[in-house]
């Protein structure tokens, strides 16, 4: 592979966005960096970058690029361990992604993990978007719903989270409990400002609440933690989390409807690799073990 510091200097571009990090990651002058787009792109016969003023942003064939020299790096990375005799080892990036409304767990369960390999370096990504795993943006999933379906992904159930409703002290001092569904109308609610929320306590809270008394909508979820710690009104959290902070009540305990399926989700072309089997092993035995 004549060519292999060209694509690896893409990847790192193309990863991080900027050419003075990839060139910082791989040791090299900026020059070289620019040298080795350059090159490449001429022998492709194809733009891998649009570039503009905050960086280098990939382009479709740079998206494409990206997930086959990801998997490229971690299965060299991989190989050169088991001729050195460290096919044991744990170390390296490990890119890891889940729902933000997830991370008040998972971040523990990473920082855990890094204490047990030191070696690693963990980069955890929240956020509504999908970060796509056949394009090399992460290594692990944690996703919520529906059985994720992406072609070419390793899906293994890894819990059902447990959620309940809630209030905080400050609200339930204000304005008390509900005394039933003929009192909510009496009462305010936290929800989703998407309408179209699929989540399943949402789809449930425009079910049974009337729309004025959803008087707090938020985008996201930890803004709809913040305005039920703030007293708000009555949101939805998961009951773990719930039980780490003593100023929340239980207005409804955990209900099946609301309950939503967790997946762990792997690449078949990393699923294999030293770290991510590490990785998807010490989630199941943390999971089973605390979070759930």
């Amino acid at each position: 592979m004549d060519n292999w510091d060209e694509i690896r200097t893409a990847f790192h571009v193309a990863r991080l966005g900027t050419v003075s990090g990839a060139a910082e990651i791989l040791g090299v002058h900026h020059a070289t960096v620019i040298r080795h787009i350059d090159a490449l792109e001429g022998r492709l016969g194809v733009k891998l970058f649009q570039r503009h003023a905050r960086g280098y942003t990939a382009t479709e064939a740079g998206v494409d690029l990206l997930r086959v020299a990801q998997a490229t790096d971690d299965q060299f990375n991989q190989l050169v361990g088991r001729i050195k005799g460290q096919g044991a080892d744990v170390s390296g990036e490990l890119v890891v992604t889940s729902l933000a409304s997830l991370s008040q767990s998972v971040a523990p369960m990473l920082v855990a993990f890094q204490r047990q390999y030191p070696r690693v370096m963990v980069r955890y990504l929240t956020g509504d978007r999908l970060f796509r795993l056949e394009y090399g943006e992460a290594h692990v999933a944690i996703r919520a719903g529906t059985v994720p379906d992406q072609p070419d992904n390793v899906v293994q159930s890894l819990a059902s989270s447990r959620i309940g409703a809630y209030a905080s002290r400050a609200y339930v001092d204000e304005y008390g409990l509900p005394e039933g569904p003929q009192d909510y109308a009496n009462h305010r609610f936290i929800g989703p400002d998407n309408v179209n929320s699929r989540a399943p306590f949402y789809i449930w809270l425009r079910e049974n609440i009337p729309a004025e008394a959803i008087s707090f909508r938020c985008t996201d979820s930890h803004a709809a933690d913040a305005a039920l710690l703030a007293g708000a009104g009555i949101g939805f959290l998961d009951a773990v989390e719930a039980a780490r902070n003593p100023d929340l009540v239980e207005v409804h305990a955990p209900r099946d409807e609301w309950a939503g399926p967790l997946w762990l989700v792997t690449h078949v072309d990393l699923h294999r690799t030293t770290k991510v089997q590490a990785l998807v092993a010490f989630i199941k035995k943390h999971v089973g073990e605390e979070w759930v």
